[in-house]
């Protein structure tokens, strides 16, 4: 039996992701790939069944063998990069709706630390439906990628769900953070109201460096500023 609408409420994450993950099919130009995060195996499953028996455009529709760190299955599907993909994401996605009783879907493309409404027009825009953009467009969203902006760090997984950013490192806690603004350096300080803090803030800075790495990090009232090249991250301790 097929599933049926509201079939599985309270188990997508209503973000999901878009060429965040390597295809196993073909060359990452020539492939999308979209990751839907769901609580629990079975859920999961059905969810790749689905997907791959309900829509022909798809090539291939998996799930992981174990749960992540978060306790999240994650789905994985893989489409042909061309000139449809957009429109076969957006057909996708309603279905995906109808099952989760969800309407307010977002995307992160390749693993950006800003999240987009799920509409016709954003994907368009994000998405490289072309091979031949599809490398210039990566290396445009290098350091807009939270996984490359702390690739020198020490940590051993970083995830973000919705705007929470977890990281984890191999015997000790992980450290939470709330998202709330990336951007150039210097534009993203301007936007900061809070006083700098130094005297204060300096053990928690000290606490980071360890646990990251060599971070140029300062702090604004309650906001952390990690600084990476010309990129500045700020986050909330949660």
């Amino acid at each position: 039996m097929g599933l049926l609408a509201n079939d599985l409420v309270h188990t997508i994450d209503k973000v999901f992701e878009i060429d965040s993950y390597a295809s196993k099919m073909g060359d990452d130009k020539n492939i999308v790939t979209l990751s839907f995060s769901l609580t629990g195996k079975e859920a999961a499953t059905d969810l790749s069944n689905f997907l791959e028996r309900g829509y022909s455009f798809i090539l291939d529709s998996d799930v992981t063998e174990g749960e992540q760190s978060d306790g999240s299955y994650k789905v994985f599907v893989e489409l042909e990069r061309n000139r449809d993909v957009t429109e076969n994401i957006y057909e996708i996605l309603d279905g995906v709706k109808k099952l989760s009783g969800k309407d307010d879907f977002k995307f992160r493309y390749y693993k950006s630390f800003r999240s987009h409404d799920a509409t016709q027009d954003n994907l368009s825009e994000k998405v490289p439906t072309d091979p031949e953009k599809y490398g210039i467009t990566m290396q445009e969203n290098a350091l807009n990628n939270y996984k490359e902006f702390f690739s020198n760090s020490y940590v051993d997984s970083i995830q973000m769900n919705e705007n929470t950013i977890t990281i984890h490192k191999k015997f000790a806690d992980s450290v939470n953070f709330e998202f709330v603004h990336f951007g150039d350096t210097l534009s993203t300080i301007k936007q900061i109201n809070e006083a700098f803090d130094i005297l204060n803030s300096y053990p928690e800075i000290l606490f980071l460096t360890k646990y990251l790495g060599d971070y140029n990090i300062s702090k604004y009232g309650d906001k952390l500023v990690f600084e990476n090249k010309d990129k500045a991250l700020v986050l909330k301790r949660i």
